[in-house]
Order: C-alpha cells, then sequence, then structure tokens
C-alpha cells in the first residue's frame, strides 16, 4: 500500500480504538498532529496490572457489589486481594458480558454463557468496562507526553472512538454499544457525539492490521484472495478479500459473505468443564471443577499439541492422589491418545473448516492464503490441524509471530485513518414490507386472497409482500446507494406529517425472497426509520377514488452499507 499521508488538519486529534473482546481487551490510539505522518501506538499500562509490555491486553471482567456498584474491573479484578474480597463482600463477577450482546439469531445457547448481574443490562456492564478502559487510556497518555495532563483536557472533548465488533453484528448491537459510549460519559448524548462512534468488524480490523504488517503481501500482488481467521476469546470471525489496483489507488473488497462462529476458546475450555464435571462427580474434587477448569484454561490448553500425548492439568497440591481419577502429585492426567482433549477443540475446528470452505466455494477469485489471529491462534494444536487439513487443498496456513493481541485494536485505528476496504458483501437481504396490487390470475395471489385489502385509492392489494432493496451476496461499494419507490396513500393530509418504515432483514436461504408468510422465522426488523414530512404533506393534491378523496405522498427508501453501519433514509421530492 503506499505510505501514509501527513495529516492535513489545523489541530491536534485523538483517535482510540478500543477492542473489548470477551475475554480480554486492548486499546490503541494515534495522536494526530498537523503535518505529521500519523502512527499506530498501544496502550500498554492497565493500573495496577504488573505488566508492561507489548502484549497490551486485560481481562474483561467486571465485578459487582450487592448495591450493584462496579468495585473491581479489568486488571483490578485479577487481584488477589481483590479476589478475596469479592468473596467476603458477595460481589457478582461477570466476565464473557459482550456476548450477551449477541443478535438474536445466533446459535449460541444462552445458559452458556455466565449471567448478567442483578439488575444490570449488557449495556450497562459495556459502559462500566469502558469507562474502566477510558480512564486506563487517560492515564496513559498523560503520563506518556510532556504536558499529558493539558494536552488531555485539550483533545478529550473530541476524541474519535473506534469500536470493534463481531462479524454480523448490525444495527441493533451497534446501538447498544453507542449507548454505552454515552452511559460511560466519552460522548454526550446529541448527534455530534454519537458520530464520533465509529464501528468496525473485527473480522475487517485484523485485515487492516495484517496489511499495515506486510502479511499476505505475495499472494494479494497475485490478485489472489486472503482470508482472515480471527479466532478471539468468544467468537472466531472469518472474512475473505482481494486487493484491486484502480486509478486512484490500490484498495480491498470483501469477495465472501464475512461470518461469525461463536466456536471462541472458551467454549474449547466449557466442554473440558462438561467432560471434569462428568468424572469427578461424586469425588472429593466434584466441588473444585470450576478451578480445574480454570487451570486448564491458563495451561493446558494452550500446550496441547497432539491427540496422541497424554494432557496434564496442573491444579493442586502435591497430596493430592486419587489413581481411580488419573489424580497423582496434584495434576490430572487426561488421555491424549483417545481424543479427550483433542475432542474439547474439535467442534471449533470443524466449524471453521465448514466455513473457510463455503467461503472458497462462494467466492469467483481465487483464495490462497489463511492469516490465523487473535488469542486462540496461540494454540499449537488448532493451527497444526488447521494446516494439516487446509494444505491439501492449495490452502497455505499461517500467524503473524507476535503482537495478535493487539491486531484487532490496531486495526481499529488504521480503519479510520486508512480505509482500506471499499466495497463490502451484502450478508443478508434487507427491504420492507408493502401491499401489491391483487392479481388474480397470479397463484401466489390467489393463494393469499383472504389476506386482501382495499387501499385508499380503491385498489385490491394483498399483505405481507417483501420488497427487497438489496439482495444477499452483493458487493456494495463505500459510495453505492440502495433505493426504491413507494408510494404511501392515506385519507387526510394529517396522517402523512410523519412516515415511518421498518427497515427488515431476511436471513434465509431464499435468493429472491419475496413473501413474509414464507419463512417467516428469517425475518426480523433491523431498525424503523421515521420522516418528518409535514411540509411536503401540506402541498398535496388530493386524488379521488373509489372511497373518496385520498392523498399520494411518492417516497424512496434509501439504504447504505458502504461502511460498517446500515444507513436507512427516507427521501422524497419538494417544490418541483
Amino acid at each position: 500500500m503506499a505510505p501514509r499521508k501527513s495529516f492535513s488538519g489545523t489541530t491536534q486529534k485523538l483517535v482510540l480504538g478500543i477492542d473489548v473482546g470477551t475475554t480480554y481487551a486492548g486499546m490503541s490510539y494515534c495522536l494526530l498532529q498537523p503535518g505529521k505522518i500519523p502512527s499506530i501506538l498501544p496502550i500498554t499500562r492497565f493500573p495496577p496490572q504488573d505488566h508492561i509490555g507489548g502484549d497490551s491486553k486485560v481481562r474483561s471482567v467486571v465485578y459487582y457489589d450487592p448495591a450493584g456498584r462496579a468495585k473491581a474491573l479489568g486488571a483490578e479484578a485479577m487481584q488477589e486481594s481483590v479476589i478475596e474480597q469479592a468473596e467476603e463482600g458477595g460481589w457478582e463477577k461477570t466476565e464473557w458480558f459482550k456476548l450477551h450482546m449477541r443478535p438474536a439469531s445466533s446459535t449460541i445457547r444462552p445458559n452458556s454463557l455466565p449471567p448478567l448481574p442483578t439488575n444490570k443490562t449488557s449495556a450497562d456492564v459495556f459502559a462500566d468496562f469502558l469507562r474502566y478502559l477510558f480512564s486506563c487510556a487517560k492515564t496513559y497518555i498523560a503520563d506518556h507526553y510532556p504536558n499529558g495532563n493539558a494536552l488531555w483536557i485539550a483533545l478529550q472533548d473530541s476524541i474519535e472512538f473506534v469500536l470493534t465488533h463481531p462479524n454480523g453484528w448490525e444495527g441493533e448491537q451497534q446501538a447498544l454499544m453507542r449507548r454505552a459510549t454515552v452511559i460511560a460519559g466519552l460522548v454526550p448524548n446529541e448527534s455530534k457525539g454519537h458520530e464520533r462512534v465509529h464501528f468496525v468488524t473485527e473480522g475487517e480490523a485484523s485485515l487492516h492490521f495484517c496489511i499495515l504488517n506486510g502479511l499476505a503481501a505475495d499472494p494479494l500482488k497475485q490478485g489472489k484472495g486472503v482470508m482472515i481467521v480471527d479466532a478471539g476469546g468468544g467468537t472466531i470471525d472469518i472474512s475473505t478479500y482481494r486487493k484491486v489496483t484502480r486509478p486512484k489507488g490500490e484498495s480491498f473488497e470483501e469477495i465472501a459473505p464475512a461470518k461469525c462462529l461463536f466456536q471462541g476458546s472458551i467454549f474449547v475450555s466449557d466442554r473440558a468443564k462438561e467432560y471434569l464435571t462428568t468424572i469427578l462427580k461424586g469425588s472429593k474434587y466434584a466441588d473444585d471443577v470450576d478451578h480445574i477448569r480454570d487451570c486448564f484454561d491458563k495451561t493446558t490448553k494452550l500446550k496441547f499439541r497432539s491427540a496422541d500425548d497424554w494432557s496434564y492439568i496442573k491444579f493442586g497440591r502435591p497430596r493430592d492422589k486419587d489413581d481411580a481419577l488419573n489424580i497423582a502429585n496434584g495434576q490430572m492426567k487426561i488421555a491424549g491418545c483417545v481424543n479427550v482433549v483433542a475432542g474439547f477443540f474439535q467442534p471449533s475446528l470443524e466449524a471453521i473448516i465448514r466455513t473457510v470452505n463455503f467461503q472458497c466455494r462462494t467466492s469467483d477469485i481465487p483464495i490462497s492464503c489463511i492469516l490465523l489471529v487473535g488469542g486462540f491462534a496461540a494454540s499449537e494444536w488448532l493451527y497444526s490441524e488447521l494446516k494439516k487439513r487446509l494444505s491439501p487443498i492449495g490452502l497455505e496456513v499461517s500467524r503473524p509471530d507476535s503482537h495478535v493481541n493487539k491486531a484487532v485494536s490496531d486495526g481499529a485505528v488504521s480503519f479510520y485513518l486508512d480505509r482500506f476496504v471499499t466495497a463490502r458483501i451484502a450478508k443478508d437481504t434487507y427491504g420492507i414490507e408493502c401491499g401489491v396490487k391483487y392479481n388474480p390470475s397470479d397463484a401466489e395471489h390467489a393463494s393469499r386472497s383472504k389476506s386482501t385489502y382495499m387501499d385508499e385509492s380503491g385498489d385490491l392489494r394483498v399483505f405481507e409482500k417483501f420488497s427487497s432493496i438489496l439482495l444477499k451476496n452483493v458487493r456494495v461499494s463505500e459510495t453505492k446507494e440502495f433505493r426504491k419507490s413507494y408510494s404511501v396513500l392515506k385519507g387526510a393530509v394529517s396522517q402523512l406529517s410523519a412516515v415511518d418504515i421498518n427497515i427488515l432483514r431476511y436471513r434465509g436461504v431464499c435468493k429472491d425472497p419475496q413473501w413474509l408468510d414464507i419463512d417467516p422465522d428469517n425475518y426480523g426488523v433491523l431498525c424503523t426509520v421515521r420522516a418528518d414530512t409535514s411540509k411536503i404533506a401540506k402541498t398535496l393534491k388530493p386524488r379521488h377514488g373509489q372511497r373518496g378523496v385520498y392523498y399520494d405522498l411518492q417516497i424512496d427508501v434509501v439504504l447504505s452499507f458502504g461502511l460498517t453501519e446500515l444507513k436507512a433514509q427516507i427521501a422524497w421530492v419538494e417544490n418541483v
């Protein structure tokens, strides 16, 4: 890619990329200075965390007291003194809270997630954690620069925030996250404040990181596709891109719909817990299952390499021993040779393989390279199995040597600065519900003859017609608008002073869905657009139909998907 240009603004500005992952969070930032080339730097200190270095991550954990107050967050919550205080004070430990924001269509089992604290929503917890991260960023930047406190005060009311989220999270989840930024005090609850909050998918942020670090440069030069597998704690986000060269320069396009799998590393640990619960039932170690699972999570899971070897979970003291349970010297031996431990990983591996194969079939560009990033990428077994399974079909799997923990937060800032991706694939079909003029010779209409109604003009129409505006798998450029015209008929001008339109999303397999009563479970309201049409309504001329006088307001519903947020608008023509 071409070198980044110097910042053309006239005043300093701060961009803060925030990646709140299921298990860990990270932040990166860029201090934009007039005339200087922007550089992306990590936040590497989360007080009172002892370690200061390049990992740039902190646990996504919050403790609440019985009154619902956040008492310890992130690095604070991992201190032994805090853990002891939490037990004595009856504090609630909250983990994996981000996944409670997931779309309703997600396949994850609700009872597989730790519950939210009493009387708290996912946005409340997210806001508390954002407030903690924001305070860490403030402390770090104030300490890192000369006159840092004055610098922070000058910049804090204009910070541009870039928040990451899994592939496939859209309007509803973004609205929750934006609401959390307001609750946390990052931005005011007004349009100018909302405009300073940006979103990027974890897959696209990872692509930006890979581009910045020169990964997969050769396949991209050859015009081949590159797949990013961001394997995190809760989700595995898979995205596929190609590089395109145009007169204005190089950019990237999605060449297959991005996917989000709820098969991250926490679910490996969950499957280990199920196994441990079963084999330790009735033993003196039955109450230690959570502790043993945590020990598996911290060491055994990362070290596991081969189904041919035994695995060991070090959890107790040297005198802990039970031959029947393969426990000796405070550690439990689990047979790798019978694929017990491999079985904990297998569902995650198979989900990745299925999605990789699907993306290869869907893409019209050959894919030759897979880049494995994210915390789960550290698993030697996962990495080696992916190489073993995908190499025979011509896919080379590689992973960065270091700094994968800051890939997404770095990429979030790069998304704001560089905007490498200029076209994305629509993951679903979008449109609205409308009534269509009844045609008795149309079999679809005739089968719905009992679902007809007479509109204001006297025409007989059929309910539950789905009018698609953007079809699934269409490549959408940043500047492309999709629009369709509609008539809104009412018997009085006053009824047209405002127009509300529900934007619907269809997630099913039909390529061109037509009716809401076919596959109804796969339709849902994505958002509602409200327009003040009082001015144009006053200019409408009365019309005469079978039911008397009516008014016809002509509108366009406009959708744009080029950026990572949906924008929906209602448009009309005035003064003609």
